[in-house]
């Protein structure tokens, strides 16, 4: 017999795999009124001659945002996988945008005059359901072109479901030309339900509080650290994620579930600056650094780059989990800025307390 979505989150509440909580179990009557209406409607309706039609109604989707590790991820996941279409996909919103972007690419050069509609027309051959991971919005390429994309994609009978940490009014705040993407803000409120997860526990930090985050020798803690991110990402291999900032890219090797893992070498050996710095912060809500070398005069750049990159995790409240060669007051004893250093060793000291990011 086929289980709700209820059903499905008590079940495991039952086993043990979940904590019950009242704020999530509150949104699963709207995912399953959703998931209800994809599996009555897997395809686009087809009129005569086979032509789609042009004026389906569309179930609302869903917007649901809150403060991080609050299982909004997890809510989307058990969703996403209970739904029985074929026609779904689940992705994290920065990378779809990437994906978007090439398209409008690709599309420019072969003198297409609205670039973007290819890019939406393939979306919907392939897609009834499209799960988005974390949207937020800090690029204004993205923010000129998002709200005309989701305009196509519902026109061509796609549902969407979001998580998001900030509410959509607070979406590309600040930025350039905002007033052009307030319109956008309109269009979610419109077609979207907008949910608060209101949780007052932060299921992420809860599980590592407590647990050790900074591990010294670095050698045989990538097991350890492999483990962490089994059980932050629930098993997820993850992918690239690449930033834009500025007009280019700044790329973190893995990246699942707000969780990135990357090695020091493949942060701090890069001519990265603090605006890279600053959207791998607002990117992830969990830092995985694996090998901080002892560092010496002739790092001066790497050390440079180290104690920006720390100083944004530690302004961000980013969860730091790093393996080092030594402990945090040993890894660069002397050279220019040795002393500026010591800041540093005492951040990643504190950012080790079991609720230093609660």
């Amino acid at each position: 017999m086929r289980q709700t979505l209820t059903e499905i989150y008590e079940a495991r509440v039952d086993a043990g795999d979940l904590t019950a909580d009242p704020a999530q179990h509150a949104v699963l009557p709207d995912l399953e009124a959703i998931r209800l209406w994809l599996e009555a409607n897997p395809e686009r309706k087809r009129g005569f001659f086979g032509r789609f039609a042009q004026k389906e109604v569309l179930p609302k989707g869903l917007y649901l945002w809150g403060g991080v590790g609050r299982g909004k991820s997890m809510l989307m996941d058990l969703f996403t996988d209970a739904v029985a279409i074929p026609a779904k996909r689940r992705v994290h919103f920065h990378s779809f945008m990437q994906e978007v972007q090439r398209g409008m690419h690709e599309a420019r050069k072969r003198g297409v005059e609205d670039a973007l509609q290819p890019v939406a027309d393939a979306v919907a051959a392939e897609v009834r359901l499209l799960a988005f991971d974390e949207m937020q919005i800090t690029d204004i390429t993205d923010a000129m072109v998002v709200g005309r994309l989701f305009q196509k994609l519902f026109d061509l009978g796609v549902v969407i479901v979001t998580t998001s940490n900030r509410p959509p009014e607070d979406l590309y705040l600040n930025g350039l030309n905002r007033q052009v993407f307030l319109p956008f803000i309109a269009l979610l409120r419109e077609r979207l339900t907008v949910v608060e997860l209101e949780s007052p526990t932060d299921y992420r930090q809860h599980r590592l509080q407590g647990a050790q985050v900074y591990f010294w020798p670095a050698t045989g803690a990538h097991r350890q650290l492999s483990e962490i991110w089994t059980d932050l990402t629930g098993g997820d291999r993850g992918h690239p994620l690449r930033l834009p900032v500025n007009g280019r890219e700044v790329e973190i090797a893995c990246f699942a579930n707000g969780v990135g893992r990357a090695t020091f070498w493949d942060l701090c050996a890069r001519p990265l600056g603090p605006a890279d710095f600053l959207a791998i912060a607002e990117a992830c809500r969990v830092l995985i650094l694996e090998d901080i070398p002892r560092l010496s005069a002739e790092n001066y750049n790497e050390v440079k780059r180290f104690v920006t990159l720390i100083d944004a995790l530690y302004e961000g409240r980013v969860r730091l989990i790093a393996s080092a060669a030594d402990e945090p007051e040993r890894l660069y004893m002397e050279g220019t800025g040795s002393f500026e250093y010591e800041r540093t060793a005492s951040r990643l000291r504190e950012m080790q307390g079991a609720d230093w990011a609660a």
